[in-house]
């Protein structure tokens, strides 16, 4: 879904945050292949004795920033126009401005099994977004009930890294979630239930260069779909690569030094919630303006968000296991549909466009101690 950027990274989060990985600091040429390190009962490098003297691949290459293993991040877009158009006879169109729309996400990645031939990584995580729209109240069905409602998704993930030699390796990841405006006494309605997938076979060609091709099944482009995925990761020098997960992202990298590294590209999210219409309930009308006694009065509807941002982004090292991510761009909005949850058509009812905006969001993540690692001869 939204933040394939992070679970190419996972294998590396193992690692570093065990103190048992390779090094995982920007620069280039301080890096050491293969990133998974041997454990001291799976060991390669230093027993002569010990059967297992193969090297594994993984995902990643040399020059891709520090490992994360506790993320906070916070998004804010300034003021700007939202204009809905009825999709069904008895609703109206209906404009206005966004005063604020807000994201605030808090993840983190924790190795449950981590060996060089097989890393196992738990997610979890909890993000918010949050509307206010002005002149309330707007007396718009759709816009008065998510004002200044949390629009939620608890998450829950495990990926699975399994390089099978020094070429070759797999990833794969399933991760089920609770996606909207639910209260504590709703959490067991399968409503807000959600589930997402996906599975890559890919090749590490060098150091410097892995790719690979699979699939994703969720909600990248709003509504569940499953699609063709393309990673590629590749480092050309000492300063610039690429991290790529087409089509969801691409981004180009540059590493300024070992504590600063700045990314170019763009990411498309895509965000599903269940939004309960308690505020206001919306009746399907015919086009005379009586009640359609055919459908049922709307209590729930799913909300698909769609959005592309090109983006600039600045890592920056703060602390030896604290770093700041600061980031600045531009949002398309492509989609931002309503589609009726309560009657068995599933009809989209609501079709609305957010008009583009800049946006701005601040993220500390924390990182694998330097001590640490160099307490298992790791270097950062």
């Amino acid at each position: 879904m939204r933040h394939h950027a992070i679970l190419f990274r996972l294998g590396i989060t193992a690692l570093g945050l065990t103190g048992l990985s390779a090094p995982v600091r920007a620069q280039v040429q301080e890096r050491v292949y293969p990133a998974a390190a041997p454990t001291a009962r799976d060991t390669a490098t230093n027993d002569a004795n010990l059967r297992d003297q193969q090297q594994f691949a993984n995902p990643s290459v040399l020059g891709m920033g520090p490992s994360k293993g506790l993320i906070v991040r916070y998004e804010r877009m300034p003021k700007f126009g939202v204009t809905s158009a009825a999709q069904v006879q008895g609703l109206s169109d209906f404009s206005t401005d966004v005063n604020k729309n807000a994201r605030l996400s808090i993840k983190g990645y924790i190795p449950a099994w981590n060996h060089p031939h097989l890393k196992v990584i738990v997610g979890l995580s909890y993000e918010r977004e949050e509307f206010q729209f002005a002149k309330l109240p707007t007396n718009y069905e759709l816009y008065d009930n998510i004002e200044n409602k949390g629009l939620k998704s608890t998450a829950a993930q495990i990926a699975i890294i399994r390089p099978v030699d020094a070429v070759h390796w797999y990833l794969a990841r399933v991760k089920g979630e609770l996606s909207g405006d639910y209260t504590s006494s709703q959490l067991t309605k399968s409503d807000y239930s959600r589930f997402s997938a996906e599975a890559i076979y890919g090749w590490k060609r060098s150091p410097n260069f892995s790719w690979g091709l699979g699939f994703q099944y969720g909600y990248t482009f709003g509504r569940l779909s499953i699609y063709p995925a393309v990673v590629y990761n590749r480092t050309f020098n000492a300063r610039w690569g690429v991290e790529a997960l087409a089509p969801a992202r691409v981004t180009l990298r540059y590493n300024a030094n070992q504590n600063s590294i700045f990314y170019a590209g763009y990411t498309v999210d895509g965000y599903n919630y269940i939004v309960n219409l308690s505020r206001a309930p919306l009746t399907r009308r015919n086009p005379d303006g009586s009640p359609d006694l055919s459908k049922a009065t709307l209590s729930t509807l799913e909300l698909r968000e769609t959005e592309v941002k090109f983006r600039l982004r600045w890592e920056r090292e703060l602390l030896s296991f604290l770093w700041l991510g600061a980031e600045a761009g531009y949002r398309y909005n492509y989609a931002f549909d309503a589609f009726d949850r309560t009657n068995a058509d599933r009809e989209k009812i609501i079709d609305s466009q957010f008009n583009g905006a800049p946006y701005a969001s601040l993220e500390l993540f924390i990182t694998p101690p330097r001590k640490l690692l160099e307490k298992a001869g790791v270097r950062r």
